[in-house]
């Protein structure tokens, strides 16, 4: 975008019935830093210059049903995150509040919802084996 300077932040905003708690899961999971917090938007950041994901309160919050289910609210997006161990991955994401999906649709990757309902996974880097 060419009105972008250097310093400008970007990033993915994720509607949260508590931003706060949804930035701190993912800032613990993913060892970032929660660099912004008020009442009604956190952000998490990788680095100081990013990338970010910016968590605001949504009032009259859904969670999404995964896999989608008609007439139920559908995810929107998610995240995908390589590791390198999927179990010992999957076991401190629900240590941290995550949630595993009763549905797993391939053997190489775990679907988890984060403590507002969202669908994420996590992907076996096979490399890494």
């Amino acid at each position: 975008m060419k009105s972008r300077t250097a310093g400008m932040w970007w990033g993915t905003s994720i509607e949260a019935p508590d931003p706060g708690a949804l930035a701190r899961f993912y800032a613990e999971l993913l060892g970032w830093h929660l660099g912004h917090e008020e009442p009604d938007t956190a952000i998490v950041a990788a680095s100081p210059n990013g990338p970010f994901f910016v968590f605001q309160r949504a009032d009259g919050y859904r969670a999404p049903v995964w896999p989608p289910v008609d007439g139920r609210q559908r995810p929107m997006m998610h995240f995908d995150f390589q590791v390198g161990d999927l179990e010992s991955a999957v076991a401190e994401a629900v240590s941290l509040g995550a949630v595993l999906a009763d549905i797993q649709p391939q053997p190489n990757v775990r679907v988890l919802l984060d403590p507002a309902g969202h669908p994420f996974c996590l992907c076996l880097d096979e490399d890494s084996q």
